[in-house]
């Protein structure tokens, strides 16, 4: 190239390199590396990077769904525990705070009663004092950013991303004067009646292992996630996976036999793959079918505890997402969940083809249901279509896409797109 051609392209390169975007020629000559994830395939992600960085047309579009949910997280946050109006019961605000989101008051407010006492539960009705004066909706806030943002960052190489998302992590749960205590202590109280539940423990296993997911990531070099960063997030971690493992809570969520022991065995998975406990990871994982498969699922694929609440079909994709996260953390420690079989032919494939004929328009969920979203079964569809189930691959076609995109090719592991946290 001639010294004048060079000096031509000059001012075009230093508007990407400002704008922290990695060319594709320049990204494609230094492979990317494949994070060490729990839930999500690792080098599935790699795979996908690398055919990013070469234009694939299909994957392109799906980008630009996700860096609009990223670009949308810039200016917002990062969020505390410790700015709610009232501290948690045991008055530490570094405790999480969140309310039972079913239970309501049963009289107006007064001097003497200020939260309209007794309370009483009216199951799959968001009270909406809920999201106010707790941690509840920052908390998913902090999940959902640090997710979309960290895989924006790992697919684009935009540093504002990668910069943003460890903001937001340090700010929640490492700077010692906004760190949140490493417990669920105080999870889905109920006013007047209980300072905390073990039920609580939902509010991050749910959505939890995606941050996981975001700190395998970050690993890979993203900038502004420092040594020291990692090491006091595996600090907290490790904590966390204690208190779950050992506390009272802790205990009443695992012996758990709807949803709840799913996802908390879901969460333990991860954390104890995240922290270096391979063997409780993959124990957890194997347990699963007899564990939880068996009694929890029916010899037609139903799940009868979730078909009995209000809000059947979201209960009912709710529990398969963590059963297909929890399949996805056994590919990445050697246990095919998806090939295990009950006594009576229970299964996780039955259990996703129950959820077909509503999923693609083909019938009506013939349950209670107080809000039905098909799209709410997108996800644990992909996830037996990708596990090699030939119906749910025939669905994928008729499936219908989530507000903001269909994100599976970018971050192929379920998660519950109708969301009723607030």
């Amino acid at each position: 190239m001639s010294a004048r051609k060079r000096l031509s392209v000059l001012p075009a390169l230093a508007a990407v390199l400002a704008a922290g975007i990695v060319p594709a020629t320049a990204a494609a000559d230094t492979a990317p590396k494949a994070p060490k994830t729990a839930v999500l395939d690792g080098t599935r992600l790699q795979q996908t990077k690398i055919r990013l960085d070469r234009g694939d047309p299909q994957l392109r579009r799906a980008l630009r769904d996700l860096t609009t949910r990223a670009d949308r997280w810039l200016d917002k946050g990062p969020w505390t525990v410790v700015d709610k109006p009232k501290p948690a019961p045991g008055g530490d605000v570094h405790d999480y705070l969140s309310q039972a989101p079913y239970w309501w008051p049963t009289k107006p407010p007064t001097a003497d009663n200020p939260w309209g006492c007794p309370y009483v539960q009216r199951d799959g009705e968001r009270n909406p004092e809920v999201d106010s004066g707790t941690d509840r909706q920052d908390v998913e806030k902090v999940f959902d950013s640090t997710y979309d943002l960290t895989l924006a960052w790992y697919y684009t190489g935009r540093q504002r991303y990668a910069e943003k998302a460890g903001r937001i992590l340090r700010t929640w749960f490492l700077d010692p004067a906004t760190r949140m205590n490493p417990n669920l202590n105080h999870a889905q109280f109920i006013p007047c009646k209980y300072d905390g539940r073990a039920i609580g423990i939902i509010d991050f296993s749910q959505s939890y292992t995606a941050v996981v997911d975001a700190l395998a990531i970050l690993r890979t070099g993203a900038p502004g996630w420092t040594k020291a960063d990692r090491t006091r997030m595996d600090r907290w971690n490790a904590d966390f996976l204690d208190w779950l493992k050992n506390s009272d809570f802790g205990k009443q969520e695992a012996a758990a036999t709807n949803n709840h022991g799913t996802f908390y065995d879901m969460q333990l998975a991860a954390l104890a793959h995240a922290t270096g406990d391979r063997e409780l990871a993959r124990r957890t994982v194997r347990e699963a079918g007899s564990r939880r498969i068996d009694p929890q699922i029916a010899a037609d694929g139903s799940q009868p505890q979730e078909l009995t609440r209000t809000r059947s079909w979201h209960y009912s994709t709710f529990d398969l997402v963590a059963y297909t996260r929890l399949a996805a953390i056994g590919r990445n420690l050697g246990v095919n969940l998806w090939a295990h079989q009950g006594p009576d032919g229970q299964s996780l494939f039955k259990a996703v083809r129950y959820l077909l004929p509503a999923a693609t328009g083909a019938g009506a969920w013939p349950h209670p249901e107080l809000e039905f979203h098909r799209y709410a079964a997108t996800d644990v569809v992909h996830a037996a279509a990708d596990a090699g189930d030939v119906r749910a691959r025939q669905a994928v076609p008729l499936l219908e896409a989530p507000p903001g995109g269909d994100l599976w090719a970018l971050r192929p592991a379920a998660e519950q797109l109708d969301s009723i946290a607030g």
